[in-house]
């Protein structure tokens, strides 16, 4: 499901519900940071005068703002695996292929590919062409040695890239000429059509550097020295405060409407849905539920909170250098599942996310081709349940009310982001839950970006509170479940080791008949569900507010369906502020 592989990315910042996908920053202004940038009237004028487009029909110029509680990290695309900076990402790269709102690889107007990938018959070949006339943001031609650098330093373990599920299974990489790139695989690999759903990196610019110090190089983090490939270029970050993106004039694809976008960070969700509702801001991607009802009798917005491709998890952390005297209090599958046990997650669906969410087993979503039902271990709200598997499993209450085995107290550190008050509500919750069966939760609240930089990425952490957006509709997630794929060459900060799991993933993606990998995936489902890396907590929708000044076809429309599908063919939307 995503690794940008079809990237899952961490569901910390925009993608809230009532309070969430990655929240925080440290703006020390909360309704308007300090030395925003002005909106301006960038629509077309010859000395003064303008053409006015007939009504209805799209404009030109205008700015569109969005806001977010939670700065980037870095919009590398090799190297995004965090909401904030995939929703910068959006405006700034071109894909090689797109998703269409049904959930299949398409080629768009706006797409690097001059055609549908090409498959050998015995489904180890690809064949990729790129349009002719794509360019860089600096002018240089997109061709194919960007698309084998790309691939190349990806699957380079000494990059350390997230994205590398898929291109693991690469095993040569050939340029047909300067617009066509053969890829070989190894072995059959049914979702790697989704993995070239990709952004690529140029390699006139990063050819020097070694992969070892890419992550860490300034392309990505620094907009001077960051050149993309979509229609808007990076033009300005001041840290915890915004970005913005100016459309770019020399774009090689269809130009699009909106001359400016601003993203704007905020210190929580709260002061964000109020800059919304003065009209600071056209878009919030993540509407704190407490709030809906609010917005949605404000007549100039407009408010939506269809179920997403995201779900939550409560991250239990199997590498014991993480804790003290290295003694991992859940090493036992049967605390994991006391711990399931304990917790009351119907009730955070109906109490915090106010019924916009459903409860999760496994992590394959409720309704997709792969959702293994009944196949899954479930986990009702049984506190005497709970208490009966710990004391099985020889945990006793110590003089404070607290668990203790081995001399060990059964207390751990909860980490989220700030600012995401959903996730304060539903921590609270957990601690409450725990501290019902004898276990003490201690939360702790840090800033996004140092927490993804710091923590997450590298998995230093105890246990964490956080989601997974699936960026395509492909089941298979061994990037964050694969023993090969810890840090820093894959998305599994927990540090799991499953052999059994491993074998499962690779049988998972070796056969295309979607029937058979379904039963696979139901195999897999009974594994995660008993075992346990994870508490898999709920799939959950992010309620979108929408200014009606931002303007859209039928088919542009956003699409709760998809990751970033707030922004779906945002190419293609304007500005019309009439009143």
């Amino acid at each position: 499901m995503a690794s940008k592989k079809k990237w899952l990315s961490l569901m910390v910042s925009l993608s809230v519900v009532s309070a969430l996908f990655v929240g925080c920053g440290d703006s020390k202004t909360a309704e308007s940071p300090k030395d925003e940038p002005k909106k301006e009237d960038t629509t077309n004028t010859d000395e003064g005068k303008k053409e006015e487009p007939a009504a209805g029909a799209p404009k030109d110029g205008g700015t569109l703002t969005f806001g977010s509680t939670s700065d980037i990290v870095s919009v590398n695309p090799i190297y995004v695996q965090d909401t904030a900076s995939g929703d910068a990402e959006q405006w700034l790269y071109a894909k090689l292929f797109d998703i269409d709102r049904s959930g299949k690889v398409a080629v768009e107007p706006w797409s690097l590919a001059a055609e549908p990938m090409t498959i050998s018959e015995n489904g180890l070949e690809y064949t990729v062409k790129l349009k002719d006339n794509v360019k860089w943001s600096d002018g240089q031609p997109i061709t194919a040695d960007d698309m084998i650098f790309t691939i190349n330093t990806i699957r380079d373990p000494k990059a350390g890239s997230p994205a590398i599920t898929g291109f693991d299974k690469v095993t040569k990489v050939d340029k047909v000429d300067d617009h066509t790139v053969k890829i070989t695989l190894k072995e059959i690999y049914a979702p790697f059509q989704y993995v070239l759903a990709m952004e690529l990196i140029p390699q006139h610019v990063l050819k020097d550097v070694k992969p070892e110090e890419m992550q860490k190089f300034a392309y990505g983090a620094d907009p001077a020295q960051t050149v993309t490939s979509g229609p808007w270029k990076w033009t300005e970050w001041k840290k915890n405060e915004y970005l913005t993106f100016e459309a770019n004039a020399d774009y090689w694809g269809p130009k699009p409407h909106i001359q400016k976008v601003v993203y704007k960070i905020y210190a929580d969700q709260n002061t964000e849905v109020q800059a919304l509702i003065k009209g600071d801001i056209d878009l919030v991607s993540g509407v704190p539920v407490t709030q809906l009802d609010v917005l949605k009798s404000k007549d100039n917005l407009a408010v939506s909170s269809e179920p997403g491709p995201q779900y939550e998890y409560l991250g239990l952390n199997h590498k014991a250098d993480n804790f003290k005297d290295k003694w991992i209090p859940w090493s036992s599958a049967k605390t994991r599942q006391a711990m399931a046990y304990a917790l009351n997650r119907q009730g955070m669906i109906d109490n915090v996310l106010k019924g916009i969410g459903t409860v999760m087993d496994a992590p394959f979503l409720p309704g997709s081709w792969a959702d293994p039902k009944e196949a899954a271990t479930h986990y009702d709200y049984n506190p005497e349940k709970a208490k009966q598997l710990l004391a099985e499993d020889g945990w006793v209450a110590g003089k404070d009310g607290i668990l203790t085995k081995d001399g060990h107290r059964f207390s751990f550190e909860l980490q989220y982001n700030a600012g995401n008050s959903r996730r304060e509500q539903v921590s609270a919750v957990i601690q409450q839950n725990l501290k019902d069966v004898g276990i003490e939760v201690k939360p702790k609240a840090l800033d996004f970006a140092a927490w993804i930089d710091q923590n997450l990425n590298p998995g230093k952490f105890e246990a964490v509170l956080i989601g997974w957006s699936l960026n395509n509709p492909d089941p298979d997630q061994e990037t964050i479940f694969g023993s090969k794929f810890t840090p820093p060459t894959g998305q599994n900060n927990v540090w799991y080791n499953n052999p059994e799991l491993d074998k499962i993933w690779q049988q998972g993606t070796s056969v295309v008949d979607q029937a058979k990998r379904a039963e696979i995936y139901k195999e897999a489902a009974k594994i995660l569900s008993t075992d346990l890396p994870y508490i898999f907590m709920y799939q959950y929708g992010t309620p979108e507010a929408l200014s009606k000044k931002v303007k859209f076809a039928e088919e542009d429309k956003p699409e709760a369906s998809l990751a970033y599908g707030y922004f779906f063919h945002a190419i293609n939307w304007w500005i019309d502020d009439a009143k």
